[in-house]
Protein backbone atom coordinates (compact mmCIF):
# COMPACT_ATOMS: atom_id res chain seq x y z
CA UNK A 1 0.00 0.00 0.00
CA UNK A 2 1.36 3.39 -0.93
CA UNK A 3 2.19 5.85 1.81
CA UNK A 4 0.09 8.56 0.10
CA UNK A 5 -2.96 6.31 0.32
CA UNK A 6 -2.35 5.66 4.02
CA UNK A 7 -1.96 9.40 4.62
CA UNK A 8 -5.20 10.08 2.73
CA UNK A 9 -7.09 7.53 4.82
CA UNK A 10 -5.73 9.06 8.04
CA UNK A 11 -6.51 12.59 6.88
CA UNK A 12 -10.08 11.64 5.97
CA UNK A 13 -10.52 9.92 9.35
CA UNK A 14 -9.40 13.05 11.19
CA UNK A 15 -11.65 15.29 9.09
CA UNK A 16 -14.69 13.07 9.71
CA UNK A 17 -13.88 12.96 13.44
CA UNK A 18 -13.72 16.76 13.61
CA UNK A 19 -16.91 17.18 11.57
CA UNK A 20 -18.89 14.74 13.68
CA UNK A 21 -17.64 15.78 17.12
CA UNK A 22 -17.11 19.48 16.45
CA UNK A 23 -20.68 20.77 16.87
CA UNK A 24 -21.14 19.04 20.21
CA UNK A 25 -17.78 20.25 21.49
CA UNK A 26 -18.52 23.83 20.41
CA UNK A 27 -21.91 23.80 22.14
CA UNK A 28 -20.33 22.38 25.29
CA UNK A 29 -17.67 25.09 25.17
CA UNK A 30 -20.13 27.95 24.80
CA UNK A 31 -22.56 26.61 27.39
CA UNK A 32 -19.67 26.14 29.83
CA UNK A 33 -18.44 29.65 29.12
CA UNK A 34 -21.91 31.14 29.66
CA UNK A 35 -22.37 29.24 32.92
CA UNK A 36 -18.86 30.27 34.01
CA UNK A 37 -19.64 33.92 33.38
CA UNK A 38 -22.92 33.52 35.26
CA UNK A 39 -21.11 31.91 38.19
CA UNK A 40 -18.50 34.65 38.23
CA UNK A 41 -21.06 37.44 38.24
CA UNK A 42 -23.30 35.87 40.89
CA UNK A 43 -20.41 34.41 42.91
CA UNK A 44 -22.05 30.98 42.96
CA UNK A 45 -19.21 28.46 43.26
CA UNK A 46 -20.97 25.21 42.52
CA UNK A 47 -18.97 22.80 40.39
CA UNK A 48 -21.98 20.71 39.39
CA UNK A 49 -23.96 23.67 38.05
CA UNK A 50 -22.49 23.34 34.56
CA UNK A 51 -23.26 19.64 34.17
CA UNK A 52 -26.98 19.72 33.39
CA UNK A 53 -26.95 22.70 30.95
CA UNK A 54 -24.00 21.17 29.08
CA UNK A 55 -25.72 17.78 28.98
CA UNK A 56 -28.97 19.30 27.69
CA UNK A 57 -27.19 21.43 25.08
CA UNK A 58 -25.10 18.56 23.79
CA UNK A 59 -28.13 16.22 23.75
CA UNK A 60 -30.13 18.76 21.71
CA UNK A 61 -27.33 19.19 19.20
CA UNK A 62 -26.95 15.43 18.99
CA UNK A 63 -30.66 14.94 18.31
CA UNK A 64 -30.73 17.67 15.67
CA UNK A 65 -27.53 16.70 13.86
CA UNK A 66 -27.68 12.90 14.23
CA UNK A 67 -28.98 12.26 10.67
CA UNK A 68 -26.20 14.39 9.18
CA UNK A 69 -23.57 12.75 11.40
CA UNK A 70 -24.75 9.28 10.43
CA UNK A 71 -24.71 10.26 6.75
CA UNK A 72 -21.10 11.44 7.02
CA UNK A 73 -20.03 8.28 8.85
CA UNK A 74 -21.83 6.03 6.35
CA UNK A 75 -20.23 7.90 3.42
CA UNK A 76 -16.79 7.48 4.98
CA UNK A 77 -17.39 3.79 5.68
CA UNK A 78 -18.58 3.20 2.11
CA UNK A 79 -15.49 5.03 0.82
CA UNK A 80 -13.27 2.79 2.94
CA UNK A 81 -15.01 -0.38 1.74
CA UNK A 82 -14.73 0.75 -1.88
CA UNK A 83 -11.05 1.45 -1.30
CA UNK A 84 -10.56 -2.01 0.21
CA UNK A 85 -12.22 -3.51 -2.86
CA UNK A 86 -9.97 -1.52 -5.20
CA UNK A 87 -6.85 -2.55 -3.32
CA UNK A 88 -7.97 -6.18 -3.36
CA UNK A 89 -8.44 -6.17 -7.14
CA UNK A 90 -5.04 -4.55 -7.76
CA UNK A 91 -3.15 -7.47 -6.29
Amino acid sequence: MESALVMDIGRQALIITLLVSGPMLIVGLFVGLAIGIFQATTQINEATLTFIPKFVGIALVLMVLMPWMMLKLIEYTNWLFDLIGQIGTMR
